[in-house]
């Protein structure tokens, strides 16, 4: 009797691997794009003439689009499923990479600004891909689903590694181009080669009354503020790492260097987090959270000590990348059991929105407490172990979902 009430389902699912990683693939164009002024920060500082405070908010700014889209970005893909909000998201955050290598070219901070922020649309990929990865696995395996989508971060690596290179040896704008075209090719691919689950149905609530249902939801805003710290402290050190390296250890770390870390830091994240999908698909996503948050205390703590440029500066950047890697798995492999079938979509939206507005924020934290006569970011640092720990208890607090249900 199993068997043969599982057999159309294999049937139907089949080639859903293939399936999540094209996804995964476009995921991480995408968080190339949105990524794309970060590298730069050094260039633009010197150019424009920006000061701490400025720097702040034009590495913050593509951010806050990032995160508050991807609400209507993951209500709107339960409704037109993910081949065609792939496909749009891509194409729309065309303009913006342009228009930012315009800015430079004109070295004109505000345009640089109103860039960032349109550029923001390239960051709500994400709320697209969790609730199209899920529809193509069962229950019992949507963490390790979610888990593979999630390497699309590693887009941040890509951007941190490939943009100051690619500017430094075809030039300004013929990198941003470049950029531009890759999105447009991986779009055409998406809308060419992916297909919805077959499992999937559209849902036909009207948007705003879909994201209302959302919010009435307790596991919206648990999920919510834990997201916020994991994917908000990832997003937060993608963006200022590389300013972070480069005025803290100024003898010692150039902009290339600085990109060269930022990509290992994003690396160790990006394989975390599908091991913390499996690992909470097998023991429950609460465990493999508290894990993850008891790590991003410790090692943010050891951060906040300023420790001599080397080998244990880069170790504990990694190793707190990792931890926030894990919690990213965990989260994520929370919210689908714990979440009403039609609302998975708008769940994953608010929840990746306020990931991103858990990384909006410290950036400019950090440019406000940065302590010039000590050259300190300590404050700041502080801050998040603080946050951490808070969270680390609501963690404890909460009802786990039972793996494999």
């Amino acid at each position: 009797m199993t068997a043969t009430s599982t057999q159309p389902r294999r049937t139907e699912l089949r080639g859903q691997f293939g399936q999540v990683l094209l996804a995964t693939l476009a995921s991480t164009i995408g968080f190339w794009a949105w990524m794309l002024i970060a590298p730069l920060q050094q260039t633009y500082a010197t150019e424009m003439g920006l000061d701490e405070g400025q720097i702040s908010l034009m590495l913050a700014m593509p951010v806050l689009v990032g995160a508050l889209g991807r609400i209507v970005v993951g209500a709107l893909t339960d409704r037109f499923g993910g081949r065609k909000m792939f496909t749009f998201v891509l194409l729309a955050s065309v303009p913006p990479v342009l228009l930012v290598a315009l800015a430079g070219i004109l070295k004109s901070f505000p345009l640089l600004m109103v860039a960032g922020f349109v550029l923001g649309v390239a960051g709500t990929i994400f709320a697209v891909g969790v609730p199209f990865s899920s529809a193509w696995y069962e229950p019992r395996r949507r963490g390790f689903a979610t888990g593979v989508f999630g390497m699309g971060m590693i887009g941040t690596a890509v951007s941190a590694f490939f943009t100051p290179r690619l500017a430094e040896s075809i030039g300004y704008l013929p990198t941003h181009l470049l950029i531009a075209a890759i999105m447009v090719a991986t779009a055409i691919v998406v809308w060419l080669f992916l297909r919805d689950s077959p499992v999937w149905e559209p849902s036909r609530q009207p948007l705003i009354p879909k994201v209302m249902g959302a919010l009435r939801l307790p596991i919206t805003w648990e999920m919510s503020f834990l997201y916020a710290i994991v994917f908000g402290g990832f997003v937060a050190f993608s963006t200022f790492l590389p300013k972070y390296l480069t005025t803290i250890y100024p003898g010692d770390v150039d902009a290339i260097g600085a990109g060269t870390r930022t990509a290992m830091f994003a690396v160790a994240a990006v394989i975390a987090r599908p091991v913390g999908g499996v690992l909470a698909d097998r023991f429950g996503p609460k465990i493999v959270s508290l894990v993850s948050l008891a790590g991003i205390v410790a090692f943010a703590y050891v951060v906040g000590q300023q420790p001599p440029e080397g080998v244990l500066t880069g170790v504990v950047f990694i190793a707190m990348a990792a931890a926030m890697g894990l919690g990213m798995g965990g989260v994520f492999a929370w919210v689908g059991p714990s979440t009403p079938k039609d609302k998975v979509g708008a769940v994953t939206g608010v929840v990746a929105a306020a990931g991103g507005l858990g990384g909006y924020f410290p950036p400019l934290v950090m440019g406000a407490t940065y302590n010039p006569e000590t050259n300190s970011y300590a404050l700041g640092l502080w801050l998040l172990v603080l946050v951490g720990a808070f969270a680390l208890v609501v963690a404890g607090m909460l009802r786990d979902a039972r793996p494999g249900s």
